[in-house]
């Protein structure tokens, strides 16, 4: 008799779909993190690059005030 009934949990918790949905969005939510945290990891030394590149560009731009005030 014991056989039987571990049998039967055994059936019961293989064809139980409950909660399936919500391993479904975790599996999901789990895929595009990774994706996004691989993303970001291959563009960070290009955006590093560009920030650098423009920060360098705005300050040789950058000019002193004449301090004569312009008289």
């Amino acid at each position: 008799m014991p056989y039987v009934r571990v049998r039967s949990l055994v059936v019961a918790f293989v064809c139980d779909d409950h909660g399936q949905d919500l391993v479904e969005y975790a599996l999901l939510t789990a895929t595009i993190g990774l994706a996004g945290a691989a993303a970001w990891f291959a563009m960070s030394p290009a955006i590093a690059a560009a920030y650098t590149t423009w920060g360098t560009g705005v300050n040789n731009q950058w000019e002193t005030p004449n301090p004569g005030g312009g008289s």
